[in-house]
């Protein structure tokens, strides 16, 4: 990778905004808000109207969520001061003044912050797995139990598979508006099977050849679906469900999901959880 600081010549790499990279290679804040919409109003049988984005990043999710309904509001809550102003920057900005006036971002702890009850919580891209040990796992929980409003229901995501006890590096091209498009890198660098502790990067490579190495890292505990929801039914939670991504004609992702009792034993799969009040 060409030095940063080289005045000559600069890469696609050099100019590159990591943050904006991350948002067209990883996140869909409409599909993410079509479930989580859709699923709310099946198990309550009425829109919700308050949403509290936990690890929101750049809060796309809560601008996507403003926009839906003109009386929906948003709460964004990270430890980043950076991401945050990031998000206010590029995410808010372009939002119109009512509905910014709808978001509130907080720089805050997610365990400790005070908000006003949301209908939802988001805890999405198993960002909650920086939570390591039970006891804090099983902290945070609780609280996004205690903070919930009557009736509020709390969405995570999870993946998992047989692939993601081993280390491996995959690749995905991603289209890009402003340069046509580049190559996005997950790779799984260190998995220990006695704490379930993984670390995993995000790599980006660019079509002048430059690369950004890890320009995210991950250090994780690995929670399966079995300790997740058993930690959720602890905390307080009265029902907790698995949502199973189905598969299309051609046997990939179809990228609908539905409740579930089992799942299949696949490479590597991703769920969402909803958590009842």
């Amino acid at each position: 990778m060409a030095s940063r600081k080289d005045p000559v010549r600069s890469t696609m790499a050099d100019l590159s905004d990591r943050y904006r990279l991350y948002q067209l290679a990883v996140q869909n804040p409409r599909t993410e808000i079509d479930f989580v919409d859709r699923t709310f109003r099946q198990l309550r049988g009425r829109s919700a109207r308050m949403l509290r984005e936990d690890f929101c990043g750049t809060a796309a999710v809560c601008c996507e969520w403003v926009g839906r309904r003109k009386r929906n509001q948003a709460r964004g809550v990270d430890l980043d001061a950076d991401v945050l102003a990031w998000g206010r920057r590029h995410n808010l900005a372009v939002l119109d003044a009512a509905a910014q006036a709808r978001v509130a971002l907080i720089d805050g702890d997610v365990r400790e912050v005070e908000t006003p009850a949301p209908d939802i919580v988001l805890a999405m891209n198993c960002s909650y797995w920086l939570l390591r040990d039970r006891c804090h796992l099983l902290r945070y929980f609780a609280r996004v139990r205690d903070a919930l409003a009557v009736g509020g229901i709390f969405f995570l995501d999870a993946f998992g598979g047989y692939d993601t006890f081993r280390l491996l590096s995959e690749e995905r091209r991603v289209k890009d508006p402003q340069s046509g498009g580049f190559t996005y890198i997950w790779e799984q660098a260190l998995y220990e099977p006695v704490t379930g502790r993984l670390v995993c990067h995000i790599h980006f490579r660019f079509d002048d050849g430059s690369e950004w190495p890890r320009a995210f890292s991950y250090d994780w505990r690995l929670w399966t679906l079995p300790e997740i929801r058993e930690l959720l039914a602890e905390a307080g939670f009265s029902r907790v469900m698995v949502y199973w991504q189905g598969w299309d004609a051609d046997g990939k992702p179809d990228g609908v999901f539905v409740p579930v009792e089992s799942g299949e034993p696949d490479a590597g799969w991703i769920a969402y959880l909803t958590a009842e009040k």
